[in-house]
């Protein structure tokens, strides 16, 4: 369910688009979308050149940059983040997260991200701390062929498939939703993630965490957020070293931190 009419923010050729999404159990959650095009990368803070050197097609350069300017909106809008503290990672199976800069030490307790894009349209959402969140977009006019049916499921799940009695197109995008949100991408196989039809109440039990689906489609795109609990949250080594830190300090004891940070009461 959508909250509130969607605003809109516009600079140069891109406009933004932002919808509060209401989700059952009350995480606050923000869906931006904007049209895909050309954006100088020296005005973004998130962008990564070595990344940028990487890519062989003008499209796959524009799909990248406008994300990351429609990141950077969606944070504006989400509120109190300073994003020229900010930096994206990537944990070791690809899936992006926000965290401080290297050398600021602070812990802000920062959304979660998913980010998509496909033909013309790029999205990014974010949900509050301790949950997780995949989007997953495809234009309504190139459903998946049947021939990678049996590339997507198996079993009941097939046959519903290829009877039509479940929408190949959600199917898809809600597979891909739910391997952002559990952060594992294609490690995740698409055959062990079982949807049911769009307003069927999909709760999908993925290892110790359950996602919820919720459809967000226009009339161009079958867009498919999933959404849930954060059971394997992200840690730095500068949260470790903070934690450890805090931990020494409360506990009276006398204790060090690296080679320069000293503490002694004796």
């Amino acid at each position: 369910m959508i909250r509130n009419l969607p605003s809109i923010v516009e600079c140069d050729s891109l406009q933004a688009t932002f919808q509060w999404v209401t989700l059952e159990e009350g995480p606050r959650c923000l869906v931006a979308t904007c049209t895909i095009g050309e954006r100088d990368p020296t005005s973004l803070q998130f962008i990564d050149w070595d990344e940028i050197k990487t890519f062989k097609t003008e499209k796959r350069r524009n799909e990248h940059l406008s994300a990351r300017w429609l990141l950077e909106e969606a944070l504006n809008e989400w509120g109190d983040i300073d994003c020229s503290q900010l930096m994206i990672s990537r944990t070791e199976e690809r899936a992006p997260y926000l965290q401080a800069i290297q050398g600021l030490w602070i812990q802000p307790k920062l959304p979660s991200l998913s980010i998509s894009h496909s033909e013309h349209l790029a999205c990014v959402a974010l949900i509050e701390h301790g949950w997780t969140v995949g989007i997953d977009a495809e234009p309504l006019a190139r459903p998946p062929k049947p021939t990678v049916y049996d590339m997507m499921a198996k079993g009941e799940e097939l046959a519903h498939l290829q009877s039509g009695e479940l929408d190949a197109l959600w199917a898809w995008t809600a597979k891909e939703a739910v391997q952002k949100a559990a952060r594992l991408g294609m490690h995740l196989n698409p055959r062990d993630i079982v949807v049911s039809n769009v307003n069927s109440g999909n709760k999908i039990p993925i290892e110790n965490s359950i996602f919820q689906l919720n459809n967000l489609s226009n009339d161009d795109y079958q867009i498919t957020l999933a959404w849930g609990l954060d059971s394997q949250p992200i840690r730095t080594p500068e949260d470790d070293l903070l934690d450890a830190t805090r931990t020494a300090m409360n506990s009276g004891e006398d204790w060090t931190v690296g080679c320069s940070t000293v503490r002694n009461n004796g």
